[in-house]
């Protein structure tokens, strides 16, 4: 059942006028290991499971946790966080390689992601090898995990500057071998919205098995990109939490799920723990997002302009796409230069007190004159103006 309040944002109503097919989509978060990618992130173990709790308690579907490989810290850590019992399934990341396989089968996830580089690239200065010789290593390591009883994603990284058909070639040998889903990695993010359905949608006419989308942000456009994936037919998004990640990061959890909220009225997921995760994330990374990022940021339901601050105060959804709660933030009404006299006083009113004209016109010079007016004024020094103003008169 939807946990979402009515009235508590507004759709894009114009989405309607669009001949879209049904969304059908689940998440897929990889902030444990693609996130920990980021030059100088490191993750404890303990960090892990607390994050891999709040991530499930918003109702993501798949998370995965690591890649065991890298070390024996690392394989434990994924281990521990596939037996805390979640609901969303565990994956971890896995080379062409049966041994990594059997290090994804010691640390009991659901889910293995067998990549491979398929865009010539890769394949002449990565690897050094043919792309049949690559895929040859694929298929029978996709095989062997089958055999052994987990569920196969198989993924292309640098899919996006990979020819199209032997993509297409490829996905269909995969799912020969009984993969669960082919993946697409938009590696550098090259991709725009256009190519990013043009690639999906020839995919999706090629295979029956679910595709997945895994978006980086080298251009900004990771969430609109896997938006638009799923419009053309993605089964499973990929994002990380605050969009952290190698480089410029990949798309961010909180913007995707708020996405499909606004854009597709996808409704499953318990959003109103984002801001806490944002947070946590934030700590254990040692990385604060932009104060205007989507959703998260500090500024995303600050209001200073007086025009604003006004219809905010009589309707917030006049300047609001969705109630602050909804992603778990609070709204901030900042007393500025830009803060007028009837501003000022639904300012002063939602603050729980009550002053005469005079009084507003005092408390506006204060305002003007006061040092801290380029960052805003607290609501603390707010109060201590006012009272100021209630002790001692005009």
């Amino acid at each position: 059942m939807s946990k979402i309040e009515e009235n508590s944002y507004s759709e894009n109503k114009l989405i309607n006028d669009l001949d879209l097919n049904p969304i059908d989509i689940e998440i897929c978060d990889v902030t444990l290991r693609d996130g920990e990618q980021t030059p100088g992130v490191v993750f404890t173990k303990e960090e892990k499971m607390n994050i891999s709790n709040q991530i499930d308690s918003l109702g993501v579907e798949v998370i995965e946790t690591g890649f065991p490989v890298v070390s024996s810290d690392e394989k434990n850590t994924v281990k521990q966080i596939s037996n805390m019992g979640l609901d969303a399934r565990t994956c971890c990341l896995s080379r062409a390689l049966t041994s990594d396989v059997d290090s994804a089968l010691d640390c009991n996830v659901d889910m293995v992601s067998i990549f491979v580089a398929m865009s010539d690239l890769h394949l002449i200065h990565k690897y050094n090898k043919s792309c049949e010789e690559m895929i040859s290593c694929a298929l029978d390591t996709i095989e062997y995990a089958k055999d052994h009883g987990l569920e196969v994603r198989f993924a292309a990284e640098d899919a996006s500057r990979t020819n199209v058909d032997t993509l297409k070639n490829v996905f269909l040998r995969a799912q020969d071998y009984g993969v669960d889903y082919v993946s697409l990695a938009d590696t550098v993010g090259v991709l725009n919205p256009s190519t990013t359905y043009h690639l999906v949608n020839e995919i999706n006419k090629s295979v029956d098995t679910p595709i997945c989308i895994h978006c980086h942000n080298d251009l900004g456009m990771a969430t609109a990109n896997t938006l638009m994936a799923a419009e053309a037919g993605a089964k499973q998004l990929h994002t990380t939490v605050n969009g952290i990640g190698e480089r410029a990061g990949n798309a961010p959890l909180e913007e995707v799920l708020m996405g499909l909220l606004v854009e597709y009225d996808i409704d499953r997921y318990d959003t109103t723990g984002l801001t806490d995760l944002s947070r946590m994330v934030e700590y254990y990374a040692n990385i604060t997002p932009p104060v205007n990022k989507a959703i998260v940021g500090k500024n995303a339901f600050t209001h200073e302009s007086g025009i604003h601050v006004m219809a905010i105060l009589e309707n917030p959804r006049t300047y609001e796409l969705f109630n602050p709660e909804l992603v778990g933030g609070k709204r901030n009404l900042i007393v500025g230069k830009h803060t007028g006299i009837k501003a000022l006083k639904g300012i002063v009113k939602s603050m729980g007190y009550s002053l005469e004209h005079d009084e507003l016109c005092e408390l506006k010079e204060k305002v003007k004159n006061c040092t801290d007016i380029k960052h805003g004024i607290s609501r603390d020094k707010m109060e201590e103006m006012i009272k100021d103003i209630k002790t001692h008169g005009i």
